[in-house]
């Protein structure tokens, strides 16, 4: 089924942030569109405020005024819900509430023609249950738009149960012919992108609970050694708490009590005391006037090494080795799978999943500091370092030193397995791993709908490609024996991709 054009008449039932936003999308690619909402002056409103955003797009020299004029001229209140009769799609975006949904559904499917296509906004109900009253339900799948519609590039186009494949392709192809980077994905809790992200809030949440570090020393390496654009304590608090604990419970339930997806006890106090985040306030952050937040803890200046063992054949040993020959070390090589620096006094190791402490006892090496992972460890201002409890004041101290020669900021965790990144990029991968092997979406989804939908700066699953398959399952493996918990349980996919020497791609990328 061929993707609309301009031709076909788009209605938008609800005339709220999201509703208003997908108008203007569906109004910017030519489409006569029209407002639906059941407040009275609310779809006027809606249109109103459209052109107030547009007007700061023509002052910023963004936009001719004669561009804004035509694209609001295409937008024009349905006074009534038959008007919206005429359209061949129809995209609700009205309360999160399942019954309500399907008895708009229902009026909408007697009003409109056979042919017309009925999509929901919602991000979190199942399509096949909003469907599941309809005479025509294979004209109904979902169309999950992400706010600010008109700026965020992602639609998951949702299937439910019955949903025509031919439909999807439409509503997908129409997705992409508006400028949006489509996904296909099957009706499952939190579809792709509020399934994938929980590892992203739920890691740094374990890492608080247990005391490893703060959260704006924990912001602060998702930001400077990730290449997130916020670390997840900045980032729930502006999503507000009340709204990210409800969609980790809603997933959590849905999923019937998986582990995986198990609220957090600190969040559940935050929502309890009302600390909401920026929209209250307060959050993990004072937003009071004048407040300042807490720095990320980043250790003193140490004295550098002069000279270092490195070994390794690793692209990481082979960019700290040009970073160390920049900074002008006495560098000595030895070839090895596993990356190593040796000083005089410390081993210092890419974390692979295990305490420090663990890892040094089992392997004997008492003097052991492990380093987190990084997106680039050439551009990268910050290191994360954890030392064993055996290490010594010494091993710590040159450890830091070396990092700082390396031009690093160098942030100290207390000792934990996977430390920061390393074990939120293994779970989200992980995650990303389970909703292909479940058949949800396809392996390019997955990192087309979280770089698309919240601004990661790797796709999951091409970062685990990176990273190395088989340490991204060692990780998950050493996770699972230290919690014994089954949420850290790693996907068959990953065992499977690593038995059979295969990655999610023919070729690890970043792209």
């Amino acid at each position: 089924m061929p993707a609309l054009d301009r031709s076909n008449i788009i209605a938008v039932i609800g005339a709220g942030a999201m509703g208003a936003g997908i108008a203007q999308v569906a109004a910017s690619a030519g489409h006569d569109v029209l407002l639906f909402d059941a407040v009275d002056g609310a779809a006027q409103r809606g249109i109103d405020n459209t052109a107030k955003g547009l007007a700061k797009l023509v002052e910023r020299g963004r936009m001719t005024q004669q561009d804004c004029d035509a694209l609001i001229a295409r937008i024009n209140v349905a006074q009534s819900l038959t008007d919206v009769s005429s359209a061949s799609l129809v995209i609700e975006a009205i309360v999160e509430q399942l019954d309500i949904k399907q008895t708009l559904f229902c009026q909408l499917e007697d009003l409109c023609r056979e042919d017309t296509i009925l999509a929901s906004n919602t991000s979190s109900l199942s399509i096949t249950a909003i469907g599941s009253t309809l005479k025509r339900p294979e004209r109904l799948l979902g169309m999950h738009f992400f706010n600010p519609a008109p700026v965020m590039k992602l639609v998951e186009v949702i299937s439910g149960l019955a949903t025509d494949p031919g439909v999807a392709e439409c509503v997908f192809g129409t997705a992409t012919r508006w400028g949006k980077l489509a996904v296909h994905a099957r009706s499952t809790p939190g579809f792709i992108v509020n399934r994938v992200a929980r590892p992203f809030y739920a890691e740094a949440l374990r890492l608080l609970q247990e005391g490893a570090g703060d959260p704006s020393t924990i912001d602060a390496v998702m930001r400077d050694c990730g290449g997130f654009r916020m670390g997840p304590f900045e980032l729930m608090d502006l999503i507000g708490h009340d709204v990210n604990y409800a969609v980790t419970s809603s997933v959590h339930s849905a999923y019937f009590g998986d582990p995986r997806f198990t609220p957090s006890l600190i969040q559940k106090e935050l929502v309890d005391a009302g600390y909401l985040g920026r929209k209250s306030g307060r959050g993990f952050y004072d937003y009071a006037d004048n407040a300042e937040r807490p720095a990320a803890s980043t250790c003193d200046q140490r004295d550098g090494v002069e000279q270092i063992t490195l070994v390794g054949n690793s692209q990481i040993a082979e960019t700290l080795f040009e970073l160390a020959q920049q900074a002008g070390l006495n560098i000595q090589r030895e070839d090895d799978n596993e990356t190593a620096i040796i000083t005089d006094n410390a081993t210092i190791q890419l974390t692979d999943g295990r305490m420090a402490t663990v890892r040094a006892f089992e392997e004997d090496t008492d003097d052991l500091i492990l380093f987190d992972l990084a997106l680039d460890f050439a551009s990268c201002p910050r290191v994360l370092l954890s030392a064993a409890d055996q290490a010594s004041p010494q091993a710590l101290d040159e450890a830091i030193g070396f990092f700082q020669q390396l031009g690093k900021q160098v942030s100290l965790i207390d000792d934990i397995a996977g430390m920061c990144l390393m074990r939120t990029v293994c779970m989200l991968a992980n995650e990303g791993a389970d909703a292909v092997n479940q058949q949800v979406c396809e392996v390019e989804a997955v990192d087309i709908a979280m770089k698309a939908g919240v601004n990661y700066p790797v796709g999951p699953l091409a970062w685990a490609d990176k990273i190395g398959l088989d340490l991204v399952l060692e990780v998950l493996d050493n996770l699972s024996q230290n919690y014994n918990e089954d949420r850290y349980r790693t996907s068959p996919l990953i065992i499977r991709k690593v038995a059979s020497g295969n990655n999610f791609y023919e070729e690890s990328r970043y792209e």
